[in-house]
């Protein structure tokens, strides 16, 4: 795809979010897996299922400016899957394990945060704000899941691996 304007952008970028969605997804499982703290396997769970909901959103987006709901490999989010991926299997005390996992998620919900906030304001520069009001609502959520893993790291979760 070439991109020659803000509209080529836009596609792009929202390809790139939707794969990077779909990505998540897939590793949102083994993360509530490696998980020893229930609050934060429960984060997780409940993370996977407004993940599936801002899947459907991005569709709904596709959707609104006529373009078949595609995504385009995200080379970002490969990277920090395997990161991710790497740094699981390298740890074997669970403390460390949960303060790793938040660190890990939070780098994802930053990703998103940057690319959703984007992607929010183009939409209502070219004038689309249905467009924009769906991917307000994720940039939203994603805001709220980095609070709340902060909110778990800092109350007791850092302190936990520091004290392992």
């Amino acid at each position: 795809m070439t991109i020659e304007s803000l509209d080529d952008l836009f596609l792009h970028t929202l390809k790139d979010v939707l794969y990077a969605e779909r990505k998540i997804l897939k590793a949102l499982p083994k993360m509530e897996r490696k998980a020893t703290d229930p609050k934060l396997r429960a984060a997780f769970s409940s993370h996977r299922d407004e993940t599936e909901d801002q899947v459907m959103r991005l569709e709904e987006v596709f959707e609104s400016i006529g373009k078949p709901a595609r995504g385009a490999k995200c080379d970002a989010m490969v990277g920090l899957i395997e990161e991710a991926e790497g740094l699981m299997a390298d740890i074997d005390a669970p403390e460390t394990m949960d303060a790793a996992l938040i660190s890990l998620a939070q780098a994802v919900e930053h990703y998103e945060i940057a690319r959703y906030g984007t992607l929010v304001a183009w939409a209502r520069q070219l004038g689309m704000p249905k467009a924009a009001a769906i991917l307000k609502e994720t940039l939203d959520e994603e805001y709220g899941a980095d609070k709340a893993l902060s909110k778990l790291a800092e109350s007791r979760l850092n302190a936990a691996a520091a004290a392992a």
